[in-house]
């Protein structure tokens, strides 16, 4: 739990840095003209695809009668417009989440080391082609599983857990194996996923939830589509800043992790066991100061 709280408020005390915030820019950018674009290509026939199926619908047309008898018929107007952003939304979320782990983690991680472990050995356990295997892979299972988990959504209480249950899976996977990619070896970081998993886990549904939140700017630009093209670069701003600040969590958190289970594995007593597990958990290329600690303890 300390080192959870600890790694959080200095999560959020980077955040107010200005390389942060001006790094938060790049995948802003990016994400404003791929959305814009399809807004402007697709926007207007995805809606009238949706409300010529609502419409076809027998169901829906008992519903908007029903609706229409209590005075509520204006929902009909609003209830694709909804649809198609509850629909979208998910995408945008996890595009965000790529966007940041490869546009601004690896800067942000360099910043947390350059200024809280400079000392700290780069074992350089994931390159950048595994990295991206690893998050396209993890993000392929997400997206099958939020496919999967749509009907649901329709339960009330489920369309609040199991989006951002599964977008907080895909933050832990991509955010934790990014911010050890350069400084674990392979053993050190599944080690540290072994011990931590519940925190990590923890970590990226929380995360999953501050994502959710920039729904409501995506629902209140359906509700006023005069500010709509305003309220998409907000809401995508929003989502880059907390993935930023869950890039920096993690970052915090599994390197402090590193650190203490290097330091675990120095001082641990000299045994059969142990010596398989420091085997294990130090490459060929460690500095000699350790090793001369381990035999010598």
């Amino acid at each position: 739990m300390k080192l959870f709280l600890d790694s959080f408020w200095r999560a959020v005390a980077y955040c107010a840095r200005p390389r942060v915030i001006f790094l938060s820019f790049l995948p802003l950018a990016l994400m404003v003209v791929f959305a814009l674009g399809m807004g402007y290509y697709y926007w207007d026939s995805t809606l009238e695809w949706v409300r010529r199926a609502l419409e076809s619908s027998s169901v829906i047309n008992t519903v908007w009668a029903w609706l229409q008898s209590v005075g509520a018929g204006s929902f009909k107007l609003m209830l694709a417009p909804l649809l198609v952003i509850l629909a979208v939304t998910p995408l945008l979320v996890i595009l965000s989440l790529l966007a940041v782990a490869f546009l601004m983690t690896p800067a942000l991680r360099a910043l947390v080391a350059e200024r809280r472990f400079p000392q700290l050995e780069r074992k350089r356990g994931g390159s950048i082609a595994l990295s991206l295997l690893w998050s396209l892979t993890s993000t392929l299972l997400a997206l099958i599983a939020l496919i999967v988990s749509v009907p649901l959504w329709l339960v009330p209480p489920l369309i609040l857990v199991l989006p951002p249950l599964i977008w907080g899976w895909l933050t832990y996977r991509v955010l934790a194996f990014d911010a050890l990619a350069a400084h674990a070896s392979v053993q050190e970081r599944r080690e540290i996923f072994r011990r931590h998993r519940g925190w990590l886990l923890g970590m990226g549904v929380f995360c999953g939830y501050l994502a959710a939140a920039p729904g409501l700017i995506w629902a209140s630009g359906a509700l006023f589509a005069a500010a709509f093209v305003y309220l998409v670069p907000l809401a995508i701003w929003i989502y880059t800043l907390v993935f930023a600040l869950s890039s920096l969590w993690f970052t915090h958190y599994c390197l402090a992790a590193l650190q203490a289970l290097r330091i675990e594995v120095i001082l641990a007593p000299v045994s059969p066991a142990t010596t398989m597990d420091v085997q294990a958990l130090t490459l060929t290329g460690d500095n000699s100061s350790s090793n001369h600690a381990i035999k010598s303890h």
